[in-house]
């Protein structure tokens, strides 16, 4: 990994909040800039969902022993997922931690990455097995730091506030907060409304309580999921690329 110049995770205690789609337009996002080399590694062993957002489902990985080939969607935007090696998107993967965090081990050992900027690493929910895997392996090659993301309502919040402590307790830096499907705008009638109420104040609230940067909000938004397959992120769309 001491080819990889920065290397970024994007967390959250909680599952269903965003961490792959919101990976997937940083990875994009970033590939934007010319010259720019970016990889996106899916290290959600039991529920790999990179290659269905990147539009690789399917698509089988190679080996040149003693590394694997990861797949390109662009020139300059490579993927490395579970995904890639399963029979079947249906087909379950039943493992132990061990078995698991072997597996992360291979994907950051045994990946021939080659000369990256930016490697995003798009993790399951929780503060377990993979997390932990990651951050041992990677200490040694720095970690720029986390992103987490979090949806504005209390169940959430709950969720990610576990994820700070845990990013604290093993010294990992962390970037900023994405508060994801924050308000949505009706098509018609242009009136605003809160799908997930943030009744304790939301993503900013708990930013402000842990001293931590609230890197922006994204709204609740079809055109979202439909960005994934063109060569633009949501950021730039959305921020007139601010």
């Amino acid at each position: 990994m001491s080819s990889v110049k920065h290397k970024i995770l994007v967390l959250s205690g909680k599952g269903g909040v965003g961490k792959s789609t919101f990976s997937a337009h940083l990875a994009h996002g970033l590939a934007e800039e010319e010259g720019k080399q970016i990889a996106l590694l899916d290290v959600d062993i039991c529920g790999p969902s990179i290659p269905k957002i990147m539009g690789l489902e399917g698509e089988p990985v190679t080996s040149e022993f003693p590394m694997f080939v990861f797949q390109y969607v662009e020139d300059n935007l490579a993927v490395m997922s579970v995904g890639f090696l399963l029979g079947s998107p249906d087909d379950a993967v039943i493992w132990r931690g061990p078995k698991k965090n072997g597996m992360i081990k291979q994907f950051l050992r045994d990946v021939d990455w080659g000369e990256v900027d930016y490697l995003i690493v798009d993790t399951p929910p929780g503060t377990s097995d993979e997390h932990l895997s990651v951050v041992q392996y990677l200490s040694a090659a720095h970690i720029d730091g986390a992103v987490i993301i979090t949806t504005p309502q209390e169940v959430s919040l709950q969720d990610v506030r576990k994820e700070i402590n845990f990013c604290r307790k093993v010294k990992l830096p962390i970037i900023g907060v994405v508060e994801n499907m924050s308000g949505f705008i009706c098509p018609k009638c242009k009136n605003e409304s809160q799908i997930f109420p943030p009744t304790t104040g939301g993503a900013e609230k708990m930013c402000s309580d842990f001293g931590i940067p609230l890197l922006g909000r994204v709204p609740l938004d079809p055109n979202i999921g439909r960005l994934l397959f063109i060569p633009h992120s949501f950021l730039q769309i959305k921020t007139g690329g601010k």
